[in-house]
């Protein structure tokens, strides 16, 4: 392990030990592990990002359908839905 030095602040300490004490950790592995949680978020959002851009692809290819004219004109609005 490589032994690192970081300053917190009073209230962060306070909670630190308390949550260490509530969950059986040393402080140490206690921040270790919410390091760890914390650089592995960011994997997660990049493959969100990367879901998401599949997605507008898909939506772009069904507008194209669309304007082929290969699907129904809508002939309702929206606002007609609820005077049903």
């Amino acid at each position: 392990m490589i032994r690192k030095q970081v300053y917190i602040e009073p209230h962060q300490e306070a909670l630190l030990k308390r949550k260490a004490k509530a969950l059986g950790l040393t402080e140490a592995e206690l921040v270790r592990q919410a390091l760890e949680k914390h650089l592995r978020a960011g994997e997660g959002i990049r493959r969100s990002l990367d879901a998401w851009e599949a997605e507008k692809r898909f939506i772009r290819d069904r507008m194209k359908l669309a304007r082929g004219g290969t699907r129904k004109e809508r002939r309702w609005r929206r606002e007609e839905l609820y005077d049903r």
